[in-house]
């Protein structure tokens, strides 16, 4: 792979330009060289800091599937796994109605159509592209009874998570003969005389730079590591929360698309937030990846600076929830809660509760708990415990492997599901805020080759986008693995479309 920033002229010639370098570029750049076509890749960070939010990304992969036949065809798994393990399904069905259900049936009817009927020949596709799938052992399964149950309906993940995912696919870039411009940072889109898009102006290490092609596919990302934006579309008080993933989402492929007319679309005040370390960087630590985040608060309580309680923490399985009370919780005051738990589920916490970057306390009583939670009412607290221990429902066996129904009665919010009294010392708490990973708003596209459309929803000649920049899949609410899927199934979409639509047109 040429890396083509040392070439000292300020004019390079391709088919399909594709702006961005995580999953669903270099998804995109790979599908338009399947079509014969000369490719680039334009990534403002440095090779370093390269790969977008997907380098920061879990790697869990939410994609349809019917039985373990399915599965045979994504990842490789032997007799003794299959024996002993309860995989389940996600059936076309069963995903159509996690979606329709998380976004509250907002999300766009053809693009979540083609999203589940193509989830998984994408995977395999994936598959031949080099990616290695693993079966999600250690964040979604348990043992019970000696079996091995996937819950959730995520049983599968990248080998590596997302950092993996962009290794598996750099290598398959490399291997294709692909270009990528490091610190090439795009600025505008150029158009011809007949309003075509013919490439980009960028600055390569300052130095700006014209990069001319018969189609530009933009897959940068959204605006979520930029605070203005945050708080112009999000509202006030978005400017504060902590940035996931990588800092160079700040939204220049959505800007320079509106500048050059295309349609806004989706849940432009709505994003992706979840629970994160409190005390978390400014932005994402390619060091740290994930970590930071905390998952586990299904089996404890969320607490506020008043004390109290403020989401149904049982309500569903994390990985319909996270996406959502990232959102809530910095809504509360101060932005930040404790995740609060006992020792009963000690061996339930996910593997982000044991690293050293973090910001817990334990005490061996509730009261010495709650004189270390900063920033929290202790009395608030020890009444707020005190109330839901009373109402946690006797005689419902508790299963994290299920939605239980152990339940409280009589308090608001409830606690739905996995409502286990707070009572076997120590106890232990962590801090968190709210961390944003993407955002919502997007692009309106032609589903069935990514090709943007204008503001009068008229086809945008040589304009393709895909990943986080695609508008209107994702309205309030998101569930987890859908993300990465997505990037990979519209990435192929819009490189297969940019490549056939340049090289038909003979435009560069």
């Amino acid at each position: 792979m040429q890396d083509t920033q040392q070439v000292q002229d300020t004019r390079q010639n391709y088919d399909v330009i594709v702006v961005g370098k995580g999953n669903a570029a270099l998804c995109s750049a790979l599908a338009a060289r399947e079509q014969g076509a000369r490719v680039a890749i334009l990534e403002a960070a440095s090779e370093e800091e390269s790969g977008g939010n997907s380098r920061f990304a879990g790697g869990v992969m939410r994609f349809a599937y019917d039985s373990v036949e399915d599965l045979k065809r994504v990842t490789d798994l032997t007799e003794e796994e299959i024996a002993t393990s309860d995989f389940f399904t996600n059936t076309t069905d069963e995903f159509f109605d996690d979606l329709f259900r998380l976004t509250n049936y907002r999300t766009d009817a053809e693009l979540s159509e083609i999203l589940v009927t193509r989830s998984l020949e994408t995977m395999v596709w994936l598959r031949s592209k080099g990616v290695r799938f693993v079966p999600n052992f250690g964040r979604q399964s348990r043992l019970v009874d000696g079996r091995r149950k996937f819950f959730g309906r995520l049983p599968i993940e990248v080998s590596g998570g997302g950092a993996g995912l962009v290794q598996f696919l750099d290598k398959a870039v490399r291997q294709a003969g692909i270009d990528v411009h490091y610190a090439t940072r795009a600025k505008r889109l150029l158009l011809d005389e007949h309003e075509r898009v013919g490439g980009v102006h960028a600055t390569r290490q300052g130095e700006p730079v014209d990069f001319r092609a018969g189609a530009v596919v933009l897959a940068c990302g959204g605006f979520e590591a930029n605070p203005e934006m945050r708080a112009r579309y999000l509202g006030p008080g978005w400017e504060l929360a902590k940035v996931r993933g990588t800092r160079y989402n700040q939204g220049d492929g959505l800007r320079m698309a509106l500048d050059a007319g295309a349609a806004p679309y989706g849940n432009w005040s709505g994003c992706h937030a979840t629970g994160w370390e409190l005390n978390a960087p400014e932005f994402g630590d390619v060091n740290v990846g994930d970590q930071y985040q905390k998952h586990s608060y299904i089996f404890g309580l969320l607490i506020n600076a008043h004390g109290r309680r403020f989401v149904d923490e049982g309500y569903d399985f994390h990985s319909f929830t996270y996406a959502k009370y990232g959102g809530e919780l910095l809504k509360q005051p101060g932005q930040f809660a404790w995740q609060v738990f006992d020792s009963k589920v000690n061996d339930l916490l996910r593997s982000e509760y044991r690293i050293k970057t973090m910001t817990k306390v334990t005490a061996d009583t509730l009261e010495d708990l709650a004189g270390k939670l900063d920033g929290v009412d202790p009395e608030a607290f020890l009444q707020t415990v005190r109330a839901y221990n009373d109402a946690v429902v006797p005689d419902v066996a508790f299963d994290p492997t299920i939605k239980d129904g152990l339940s409280t009665r009589g308090i608001a919010p409830p606690k739905s599901n996995w409502a286990q009294k707070l009572d076997t010392p120590p106890y232990h708490a962590y801090a968190t805020t709210c961390g944003i990973t993407f955002t919502f708003g997007g692009l309106r596209i032609r589903p069935e080759n990514g090709q943007v459309l204008d503001v009068h929803l008229n086809p945008m000649p040589g304009l393709y986008c895909a990943g986080e920049m695609v508008g209107g899949l994702f309205y309030f609410n998101y569930p987890s693995g859908t993300g990465l899927v997505s990037g990979a199934v519209f990435g192929r979409i819009a490189g297969t479309g940019a490549a056939r639509g340049a090289l038909a047109s003979g435009a560069r």
